[in-house]
């Protein structure tokens, strides 16, 4: 046997026993980032549509794919079936994610939203949330607004057990809605803010607090690989927030096109998102935390889960932009 090859397997063994002994290799450069984007998300549209994470990747030759979202649980589907490297979704839903065994980091805030409500036909009797009883209500389950109607009906000591809840997607709730085939649904802006101006539906019920954040969630192993990568991601998509704030025309211009609404419309929803907060905490703790209890009576997330070990064990504050 030569120097030569003696030299290369004497190498290789080396490598080998490195291997054994730390468990992993190098990891191989990210050549693609897959971002999702949403109409509840208005951050994503700008982030998207002016090419600011395109600007920060291109010198390392990292392309940027973007893959649209029509809810949370579509956002934490791409995620836990590697479709998606970062996808956005409500606190609680990702919440349900993690408990369930979706491998995911909450890393970033995109917006405090009052997004969902309990919302009725223009024409509707109902008058309050416990005239709700009884009734036919629309949701789509593992969301945000599905969430809200579990909270909505504690808080009147009721449950999921005194209506007849009818799981369906966000725009099949609305048209269900507007055709009378249900009584109420828990609605998602911006098709909610939309029933609400073009079919006069009517909000029931709202309390900002019973919403939980919009938040940006990674793929645990995603991050553990790259986790200076995905700091750089949450620079960008932080500028991007601070320019949605500081460009509101131009935010509603964009949500506008992209969920393909009215200008009023559009305005109805950011008059009700609150932008101006990107790092995530004990508020974000404190409220999810507080929404998977309800989730655990009502079934959703088994009894056995410990909600404040689950919740510790998804929020990461370790990737959060630093403040000038």
């Amino acid at each position: 046997m030569s120097i030569t090859k003696r030299s290369f397997l004497a190498g290789a063994t080396a490598v080998s026993a490195s291997t054994i002994l730390t468990g992993k290799l190098r990891a191989e450069p990210v050549k693609s980032i897959r971002m999702d984007f949403a109409t509840y998300n208005p951050v994503s549209l700008i982030l998207k549509n002016n090419g600011f994470l395109e600007k920060e990747l291109a010198s390392d030759g990292i392309n940027v794919e973007w893959l649209p979202s029509a809810g949370s649980n579509v956002a934490l589907d791409l995620l836990k079936t590697n479709k998606a490297d970062f996808g956005s979704a409500a606190g609680a839903a990702a919440l349900i994610g993690r408990a369930n065994g979706n491998p995911l980091k909450s890393v970033f805030v995109f917006s405090r939203p009052e997004w969902t409500a309990l919302v009725v036909g223009a024409s509707s009797p109902l008058k309050s949330l416990t005239d709700i009883k009884g009734k036919k209500v629309a949701a789509t389950p593992g969301t945000d607004p599905h969430i809200f109607l579990l909270r909505a009906l504690e808080s009147v000591g009721m449950t999921d057990k005194d209506i007849v809840l009818k799981p369906v997607p966000h725009a099949e709730g609305r048209a269900a809605l507007e055709k009378g085939e249900v009584d109420a649904w828990a609605g998602l802006d911006p098709i909610m803010a939309q029933s609400e101006l073009v079919a006069k539906s009517r909000l029931l019920f709202r309390d900002p607090v019973l919403n939980t954040y919009g938040i940006l969630n990674v793929r645990e192993a995603f991050a553990a690989a790259n986790p200076e990568l995905v700091k750089r991601v949450l620079k960008v998509y932080d500028q991007a927030r601070l320019y949605a704030d500081e460009n509101p025309d131009e935010l509603r211009d964009t949500l506008a096109a992209a969920a393909k609404i009215d200008d009023a419309v559009a305005s109805r929803q950011l008059e009700r998102t609150d932008l101006r907060n990107s790092i995530i905490g004990t508020a974000q703790q404190r409220i999810i935390t507080a929404a998977g209890e309800v989730l655990k009576q009502s079934g959703i997330i088994p009894a056995s889960v410990d909600i404040d070990k689950v919740v510790t064990s998804m929020i990461d504050r370790s990737f959060a932009p630093a403040k000038a």
